[in-house]
């Protein structure tokens, strides 16, 4: 084994560890570097208050003409086409006796849909509670075809007052068509 002899009579260095010497430890000196920094900061913001800056004032639009037409509302102008005049006694919810009224049936409309996909899905779950739901496709405009989801017809008001209180179960709102039979 070899020896070193330049070393020989020494012994090892001890390190200091600890306050033996009286030295401050780092970590203390950190501190107090944080502690009078944040001190510091705080004095100088509170002597020189940062102001907020000014909010810029847009510069005013000019006033230029909409190019674009207004929309047009015609549902206003299709449901006074369409509407029903209920007598106060079925409004009310008086059960008289059903008066037949020769050359006329009943519907209810129970959705309208431009896709017949949606419509067809909505005819489904109809035929599912058991009504009598069909499709038909109305032109509102030039081109323009809706389809509507329809349960009936009835000829008498019990099957229609009987339809309409299973729709409302079920949370469907419907609307009760009035029209002439078909020959």
């Amino acid at each position: 084994m070899s020896r070193d002899f330049a070393k020989k009579g020494r012994a090892p260095a001890k390190r200091n560890s600890g306050n033996a010497s009286g030295q401050t430890p780092a970590w203390l000196w950190f501190i107090a570097g944080l502690v009078m920094g944040a001190f510091a900061a705080s004095y100088y913001f509170i002597k020189n208050p940062v102001a907020a800056p000014a909010p810029k004032e847009d510069p005013k639009p000019k006033v230029t003409e909409n190019k674009t037409p207004k929309p047009r509302f015609d549902f206003y102008k299709l449901l006074q086409e369409s509407e029903t005049i209920v007598p106060a006694s079925e409004a009310a919810g008086e059960e008289k006796p059903a008066q037949q009224e020769a050359g006329v049936e009943y519907l209810i409309q129970v959705g309208s849909f431009p896709k017949a996909e949606d419509a067809d899905k909505l005819r489904a779950q109809l035929i599912l509670l058991n009504l009598d739901a069909g499709i038909e496709k109305v032109e509102i405009r030039k081109g323009e075809i809706w389809h509507r989801v329809v349960v009936g017809p009835f000829d008498n008001q019990n099957a229609l007052t009987s339809a309409r209180s299973q729709l409302v179960k079920n949370e469907y709102n419907a609307l009760v068509l009035k029209r002439a039979k078909a020959k």
